[in-house]
């Protein structure tokens, strides 16, 4: 308690603060801050020192002020652009060196004076979505090898959208293709190109999306540089293959984007693969597997013949019973042999007999077979006929009908 001025009866309580306790609140306050926490400042550079550890110490001054500077190592990049004397525009956090008490402003990104308005948003954008991890490498996805389905956003005048449906069409026509168009530049290329992505991303099964435009000014890119574009297709369900401007530019949707493609019709290529390649790549694959399966058949033949002879090495008992069964086959081979020719010579024999007792060998010897026409049946005496009867005379090589004029019997038979 400490008694008050010109009244020693009075009393009041201090708040006295320790020196480190004054510098880690200003500190605090600086950090709190939304201001003094993103901040850019344009200044002469003063009292530079580059120690070993890789960090920046300087000075920022104008013709009235100054105040100390620190960049340190990973924020370092921009190194090249620093020297004593060199005007230039810095960017980053005002704070306290609490050990000391000294302001100083804690430098993320530095850029030569004249830079314009625009470079130096861009940049902050940069920094903003790189810091949330927009571009980390880790995040972007593996495009499919085979897509079924390919959607395009990009303008639906100009060569682009020609060039990139010639280029799928001619290397995998297996896949369907969904178009989304959109405009690409001027004041309403934001939303257009941010509607449809959302919409191309509600076809289903969408294997990539192929994000494009042609050359032209970086003014004509600003679309591509936008925030919202960036998160756009950072949230796209199906990977982004970003085809912006020429292969020199890069925009921040490229950035962002799963694949960049230096052109669209580079871009085309990076989706799908080539038909004619995969053709040959089977036949090559085809014939490797047909020849590995020969070499294995021959070399498990091989083995089998040595496994076999192994076998049989040194088993007289088995070569004996083979030899058994070979001289049993034989046996019974001359019994079928000698059976069937015995069957053959019988069955010929009786055919000669056979046909000694056929009548048409008899009537091939001149002789014939007489029929009484009447009721069809063999003559075979003269006193069955009659005069004037018609009879049917048979011969070896046709017949021929006849009369009786007069008939004779065989006296030896009476």
């Amino acid at each position: 308690m400490i008694p008050g001025p010109g009244n020693t009866s009075q009393e009041f309580e201090l708040n006295i603060y320790e020196v480190s306790q004054l510098t880690f609140y200003l500190k605090e306050l600086f950090v709190n801050d939304p201001t003094l926490n993103d901040i850019w400042v344009q200044g002469e550079i003063t009292n530079l020192a580059l120690p070993p550890s890789g960090h920046c110490y300087f000075s920022l001054r104008d013709a009235n002020a100054s105040i100390k500077c620190a960049m340190f190592r990973n924020q370092s990049q921009e190194s090249n652009l620093l020297s004593n004397g060199t005007s230039v525009i810095a960017h980053g956090q005002i704070s306290i060196y609490e050990a000391r008490g000294d302001l100083q402003i804690i430098v993320d990104s530095i850029y030569p004076e004249g830079i314009g308005e625009r470079e130096i948003r861009l940049n902050q954008l940069r920094s903003k979505l790189e810091k949330e991890g927009l571009f980390d490498q880790s995040r972007k996805r593996t495009l499919s090898s085979f897509p079924r389905k390919i959607g395009i956003v990009t303008s639906p005048t100009g060569s682009v959208w020609h060039d990139i449906q010639t280029v799928i069409k001619r290397r995998f026509p297996l896949t369907e293709i969904y178009f989304a168009p959109a405009a690409v530049q001027g004041i309403h290329a934001t939303v257009s190109l941010n509607e449809a992505l959302d919409a191309i991303n509600f076809v289903d099964d969408l294997d990539l999306i192929i994000l494009a435009r042609g050359g032209g000014s970086l003014e004509d890119l600003d679309a591509f540089n936008e925030e919202s574009i960036a998160r756009t297709v950072f949230a796209s369900k199906a990977p982004v293959i970003s085809a912006i401007g020429h292969e020199t530019d890069q925009t921040i949707v490229d950035m962002v984007s799963d694949v960049r493609a230096p052109t669209p019709s580079a871009a085309a290529e990076i989706a799908v693969p080539n038909v004619t390649d995969l053709k040959s790549n089977i036949l090559s694959y085809n014939h490797r597997v047909f020849t590995g399966l020969m070499e294995s058949i021959k070399l498990s033949r091989m083995n089998l013949l040595q496994l076999k002879e192994r076998s049989l090495r040194g088993k007289p008992e088995f070569i004996k019973f083979k030899q058994g069964i070979d001289d049993l086959t034989e046996n019974i081979r001359r019994i079928l042999d000698y059976d069937f020719k015995t069957k053959f010579e019988s069955t010929s024999s009786l055919k000669l007999r056979l046909n000694s007792l056929s009548p048409i060998a008899t009537m091939k010897r001149g002789y014939s077979i007489v029929e009484n026409s009447e009721n069809g049946t063999v003559v075979t005496n003269a006193q069955g006929l009659s005069k004037n009867d018609e009879i049917k005379v048979k011969l070896h090589k046709g017949q021929f009908s006849a009369n009786i004029t007069s008939t004779q019997s065989d006296r030896k038979s009476r």
